[in-house]
């Protein structure tokens, strides 16, 4: 959906679900001339991208966007908020702080965001609470916004491709382990290897996820 109103601005994440890296929050906002130029484009939900697709467009939406901003969270920190944060303090809510550093970057007055939490409302009321003592605009936290609305397809692929880099980065270092996503068992098999080899996590791993369970029983079964 393109939108109508003068200029708005869009949030949204990835690699939320990974063990490996970062997640990487990011905004856009843009006005009505831009966002109609993108959907013509072609920009939408990046899950619905080739990477050499993604990267294209990346170029596009630094150009036609007033305001492009990113913030990676590191699997520390996540960890931290996975395993330490009370109930509703957990990884949504560390996402809500990182998309309320955001919000005033895009110098907007109505934001558009793929909610990460099922309640979408109780979200939206969480985030504004962070955003009270700022100049707060309007907030539309919506499940699939990054399908529903060009301005958060764009965020999507900005922290997409912001993403890979920083995982593209870890390749070079520590070698290759597929995507870094639990599903993959390439990703698996490395991390199997490594904790073989080090009898440690990784630096940059999630240590929190419940996948360390099974990969641990198998490294320790002989």
């Amino acid at each position: 959906m393109v939108l109508s109103t003068e200029s708005v601005g869009g949030i949204d994440e990835a690699g939320r679900g990974a063990i490996l890296g970062p997640l990487v929050v990011a905004g856009v906002s843009a006005n009505s001339k831009a966002l109609k130029r993108l959907a013509e484009l072609g920009v939408r939900d990046s899950k619905l991208l080739t990477h050499e697709r993604r990267c294209a467009l990346y170029e596009e939406i630094t150009s036609w966007c007033d305001a492009v901003s990113f913030l990676p969270i590191l699997p520390e920190e996540i960890d931290r908020y996975v395993t330490y944060g009370r109930r509703r303090r957990k990884l949504n809510f560390l996402e809500a702080i990182h998309m309320a550093r955001i919000v005033p970057l895009l110098g907007v007055d109505q934001v558009y965001i793929d909610a990460p939490d099922t309640n979408a409302r109780l979200f939206t009321t969480e985030l504004k609470e962070m955003l009270r003592s700022r100049p707060c605009p309007r907030i539309v936290a919506e499940h699939k916004a990054d399908r529903n609305y060009v301005v958060v397809s764009a965020a999507s692929i900005v922290a997409k491709v912001e993403r890979d880099r920083a995982v593209e980065l870890l390749r070079v270092e520590h070698g290759e382990f597929g995507s870094g996503y639990p599903s993959d068992e390439e990703t698996i098999a490395y991390l199997r290897r490594w904790m073989e080899r080090e009898g440690a996590f990784p630096p940059f791993a999630r240590r929190s996820w419940r996948t360390w369970d099974r990969i641990l029983a198998a490294t320790l079964v002989p």
